[in-house]
């Protein structure tokens, strides 16, 4: 089962042989990052990486989770890399495999109707269990035992800066362009230095009066004591939320969730399908609602089992200059105006814990996240292309820049109907690079993929390029957001595909003499 709160989730973890405990001071500025990006590239306990046999290279890195008891300047202590292998987002989940979760999802989203009348009295505790998904609100909750409103402050928070260059000048950040002569954007007279960063907290949003909650992963830059800028691309559900508050000419609520049930930080990075709640799939994925508590300054309610809150309202009209950001592209994002928001309240238990992450180039933490949702969701893709036999998002491509695709193909051009059903699909359509190969290709082999394009493609008549949206985050694309595609094309080529001329068959021993050869193998002392 997942865990009803960050500190069981550690406490567990820690009982494993997961965690480590530092106790030893270490500053937020840096070194806590510097600490977290080396522990989340070495190796896992021995057995404790629970890597897939899909993945034996990276899947057995990740160390340990990491909770730091002394950090300077604050008296809360930071949780760091516990997502940060397959094993412990397995657990975090509370399952077995994500193959087994999988199978959940398809079952939710696809029921097969039992044939008999006692097949349908047996689905009726399913049935009934599916009741008990959606969020319900109570009266209190862990994450009020102590409120500020007036005295709220975010310098008591162990908010970490990242790397060198956050929130620092975009000169610094950019080969060949000389620094402005000019003072970082948050003043020392606030007490934070510059480019701390909230960077694992779930953002709570609602449309105006009320509706579907939104829950998103969105990096938060602090400024000041009670103030701090909402970053949100425009393609995410929080952006579209403060639209229609800024066509009102009215700021927009948010609150900042740290902790709560272990499996919300997985829920609020899901590319789910629109209209479908964050919070309802975590309950889904928790066996059982996630209990809520109405805030003490905003109109929004946040699960009560959190460790630490922050209420504040985001300005319709006023904008910072957030960034630069070390992202998970493995380069920084470059500062942009973002909208300011002004703190009204933090809460919190009495002896929180105060989660964060770090990214950039992989594995990090974030990786283990984004390959649980490859694996989970892979039965929603099917449902929207049903060509989709399995697919691989190689960690070189830090999940948007390439796609590995596996198809039956039974048709001319097969493979650039697939390319083209994926860029339409959700946040698919950020993909560049999509390479679509034969159904008895190992997508999760990238030498196998790679041997495939260079043996099956001809650059002219396989590969196609298309124009439309691309990751916020993309600074190869000529255009923020917008730029060019390109589609592979690496089956076997069939006629009707253009030119194509007599295809040899590929090399494969006779499974009968590979068989005898296994069962004499120690027979030939070999």
């Amino acid at each position: 089962m997942p865990y009803p709160d960050l500190q069981t989730f550690i406490a567990d973890l820690e009982r494993r042989g997961q965690l480590r405990r530092v106790r030893a001071e270490v500053d937020p500025d840096l070194e806590i990052s510097a600490i977290a990006d080396r522990m989340s590239k070495m190796p896992c306990p021995e057995g404790a990486s629970g890597a897939p046999p899909t993945d034996p290279v990276h899947g057995a890195k990740g160390g340990l989770g990491l909770l730091f008891e002394r950090v300077r300047g604050s008296s809360i202590p930071v949780a760091i890399n516990v997502y940060g292998s397959y094993a412990r987002v397995r657990l975090a989940l509370g399952c077995e495999s994500f193959e087994a979760l999988a199978e959940r999802v398809q079952k939710l989203i696809k029921p097969e109707p039992p044939p008999t009348l006692m097949g349908k009295l047996k689905m009726l505790p399913e049935l009934a269990k599916i009741a008990s998904y959606p969020p319900k609100v109570v009266r209190s909750g862990l994450c009020q035992q102590v409120v500020r409103t007036d005295d709220a402050d975010l310098r008591s928070l162990p908010i970490i800066k990242c790397w060198p260059y956050d929130g620092g000048d975009d000169g610094e950040v950019i080969v060949g362009r000389a620094a402005r002569d000019r003072s970082s954007p948050n003043d020392a007279a606030t007490g934070l230095s510059a480019g701390r960063y909230i960077t694992f907290a779930g953002i709570y949003t609602q449309p105006p009066g009320g509706g579907e909650r939104n829950v998103g992963m969105y990096r938060i830059q602090a400024t000041g004591t009670k103030s701090a800028i909402f970053h949100c691309h425009v393609h995410h559900d929080g952006a579209r939320h403060h639209r229609l508050y800024a066509a009102r000419g009215e700021p927009m609520p948010v609150a900042i969730v740290l902790g709560g049930e272990s499996v919300l930080p997985y829920a609020a990075t899901c590319p789910l399908p629109p209209n479908v709640s964050e919070l309802l799939f975590a309950g889904f994925l928790n066996g059982s609602g996630i209990e809520l508590v109405p805030c003490k300054t905003i109109p929004l309610d946040v699960p009560a089992n959190a460790e630490i809150v922050i209420e504040g309202w985001v300005s319709p009209d006023e904008r910072e200059r957030e960034g630069p950001f070390g992202d998970h592209t493995g380069f920084y994002s470059l500062a942009e105006p973002f909208h300011t928001l002004r703190v009204t309240a933090v809460t919190h238990r009495r002896d929180p814990v105060y989660p964060t992450t770090i990214v950039g180039k992989p594995p990090m933490e974030d990786y283990y996240l984004g390959k649980a949702t490859e694996r989970i969701f892979l039965p929603l893709l099917q449902m929207l292309i049903p060509d989709l036999i399995d697919y691989h998002l190689p960690i070189f491509g830090a999940f948007h820049n390439f796609a590995f695709v596996k198809i039956r193909k039974q048709y001319p051009y097969q493979a650039r109907k697939v390319m083209s059903s994926i860029w339409g699909a959700g946040q698919m359509m950020f993909t560049k690079f999509i390479v679509v190969v034969d159904e008895d290709v190992n997508v999760h082999d990238e030498q196998d993929v790679l041997f495939h394009v260079g043996a099956n493609v001809d650059p002219r008549r396989d590969t196609v390029i298309v124009d439309g949206p691309l990751d916020i985050l993309d600074h190869a694309a000529p255009y923020e957001g917008a730029g060019s595609k390109m589609g592979i094309d690496a089956t076997r080529k069939i006629p009707g595909e253009g030119v194509v001329r007599a295809w040899p068959r590929e090399l494969e021993m006779s499974p009968q003499v590979a068989e005898r050869v296994a069962r004499r193998w120690s027979e030939l002392g070999l």
